[in-house]
């Protein structure tokens, strides 16, 4: 029996390559040099697609697949994935809830630390021989017992607030509607509003055409001069461009970010400006996430060929 046809967006991990190439006819869309052709010849057999959240599937792509029945995400998020265009050809999504969300809370709460304490920069300062010549590194700020805002109390932000409690914060929150889930924390109706009474504001919100520029100018300036902004969901949750004028001008204190427009190409104003911590996408990137992260892809696409349910559906 000939094994179903797979188009594959992006590289994966060596640990999961192997076991979906022993599984599938894989077609490696990301290795083509000419990407139209690679559609125009292997569309046609193409019963599946195997992508990653921030690459998706876009109409164009799930058109030249006639014969396309699921995508299957590696990722939480989905939005870089067609969905009208999947509805509109009976074409199943899936993601990887859950298994990755523990990782990125921690992540979150890494990048407040290191970032409010001067990490980064106390390494550089023992590096550069500072330490000896100059004296101690400038005075941080603490973290604990401050206040701490989530954007968006889903699987993530949840998690995030679950491990900001431990240090004793005075925790808000803010999405579409009150959990029944958090009654400990204090619901707060826009991000404007929780920006005003936050130190710490954690973007966790999933990304959509509702929730783009979410963070804007506004939001900015409420979280204000000591402020700083913690970002583990999309870029496009953020003005980028009213996050750099806030950086640079001092309206907002500091920023950490582990997502970028156009990434891993991003602007490079970012580089310039001292008060942000920059990362690589990497709030996920534990070789245990990544693993249960892969398994849950082949898991969805081995249901869905076996006419079962989908583990992880989200259309």
């Amino acid at each position: 029996m000939s094994k179903p046809a797979i188009m594959q967006i992006g590289a994966y991990p060596a640990w999961d390559q192997d076991l979906l190439n022993q599984d599938y006819d894989v077609r490696k869309y990301f290795e083509a040099a000419d990407k139209d052709a690679f559609l125009a010849e292997h569309g046609p057999q193409v019963r599946a697609i195997a992508t990653r959240g921030e690459l998706g599937a876009s109409r164009a792509m799930i058109e030249a697949c006639p014969n396309l029945e699921i995508v299957s995400v590696y990722g939480v998020g989905y939005d870089a994935v067609d969905l009208g265009a999947c509805c509109e050809h009976n074409v199943r999504v899936t993601n990887t809830p859950d298994v990755l969300s523990g990782d990125v809370a921690d992540f979150a709460v890494t990048m407040m630390l290191a970032q409010t304490r001067g990490v980064v920069a106390g390494d550089a300062w023992v590096r550069s021989d500072n330490w000896a010549t100059t004296g101690n590194l400038p005075l941080q700020r603490r973290a604990f017992g401050r206040r701490a805002g989530v954007l968006g109390l889903g699987r993530i932000g949840f998690e995030i607030a679950k491990r900001l409690a431990g240090f004793g914060m005075d925790i808000a929150y803010s999405d579409i509607a009150p959990k029944d889930y958090a009654q400990d924390w204090t619901f707060v109706a826009t991000p404007t509003e929780l920006a005003a009474q936050s130190d710490f504001l954690f973007v966790a919100a999933a990304a959509s055409s509702a929730t783009r520029h979410i963070i804007d100018a506004s939001v900015l300036e409420a979280l204000g001069p000591d402020g700083m902004l913690i970002n583990v969901s999309r870029a496009s949750n953020v003005d980028e461009e009213a996050l750099i004028d806030a950086l640079s001008t001092g309206k907002l204190g500091s920023a950490a970010l582990d997502v970028f427009e156009g990434e891993p190409s991003l602007d490079p104003r970012f580089l310039d400006l001292s008060n942000i911590l920059l990362q690589p996408h990497q709030a996920s990137g534990t070789v245990e996430t990544r693993k249960a992260m892969g398994a849950l892809v082949r898991a969805n696409l081995e249901a869905h060929f076996a006419g079962k349910p989908l583990p992880t559906p989200v259309i």
